[in-house]
C-alpha cells in the first residue's frame, strides 16, 4: 500500500507577529502615540484608563459620552475631550474579581503599523501601572504572546525607519 503524498500536505501557517508582555500602541483617532499596554492573556476584553467619563447631550438632544483618556501623569496624555456614541453600561469583572458596569467605546489601536478597530470597556485605572490592557479578544488569531519581551512593535517601527533612512 502507498501514502498519497498530497493527502497529508500541510497549509503553511501564517506567521503572527510576536507580542510581548507589554506593548506600545497608537491610538490614532485620539491622537495618542506610544501608549504603554499591558498584554493581559487572562483578561476577555480590553480596558482603557479614562481620567473623565461623562454622559453629555448635545444640542440635538441626542447623548454623547464624552471621556478624556489616560491621566495626566501618562507620557501620552493630551487633556482633549473626546465625544462617542452613547451606549448602555456592561457589566464587566475587574482584576480583583467584582462586576462593574462600564461603558463601551469603539476606536483603533495601532500595533506593528496594523490598524485593529477595538472596543475598550472605559474605567478609572489609575491605580495600575498600565493604562491600557489588551485582552485575549483582541490578540486571538492575530498574535502570539511572548512574556520574555516587551515593545516588539515600538522596536521592529523603530528598526524599519533606521533600515528605510540608509
Amino acid at each position: 500500500m502507498s501514502l498519497n503524498p498530497e493527502k497529508y500536505k500541510v497549509e503553511a501557517a501564517k506567521v503572527k507577529p510576536v507580542v510581548g508582555r507589554s506593548e506600545k500602541i497608537d491610538l490614532p483617532k485620539l491622537g495618542l502615540e506610544k501608549v504603554d499596554a499591558k498584554i493581559d492573556t487572562g483578561a476577555y476584553g480590553c480596558s482603557m484608563h479614562c481620567s473623565l467619563i461623562d454622559v453629555v447631550t448635545d444640542e440635538d438632544g441626542i447623548k454623547m459620552l464624552k471621556i478624556i483618556p489616560l491621566h495626566w501623569t501618562d507620557k501620552a496624555y493630551d487633556a482633549t475631550p473626546f465625544f462617542f456614541p452613547y451606549t448602555n453600561k456592561k457589566k464587566v469583572k475587574n482584576s480583583s474579581g467584582k462586576i462593574e458596569e462600564r461603558y463601551l467605546i469603539k476606536t483603533t489601536v495601532r500595533i506593528f503599523g496594523r490598524d485593529i478597530e477595538t472596543v475598550f470597556s472605559i474605567t478609572d485605572r489609575s491605580k495600575m501601572k498600565f493604562p491600557i490592557l489588551l485582552g485575549r479578544k483582541f490578540l486571538q488569531k492575530r498574535f502570539v504572546v511572548d512574556v520574555s519581551v516587551k515593545d516588539r512593535s515600538e522596536k521592529q517601527k523603530a528598526k524599519k525607519k533606521t533600515v528605510e533612512t540608509k
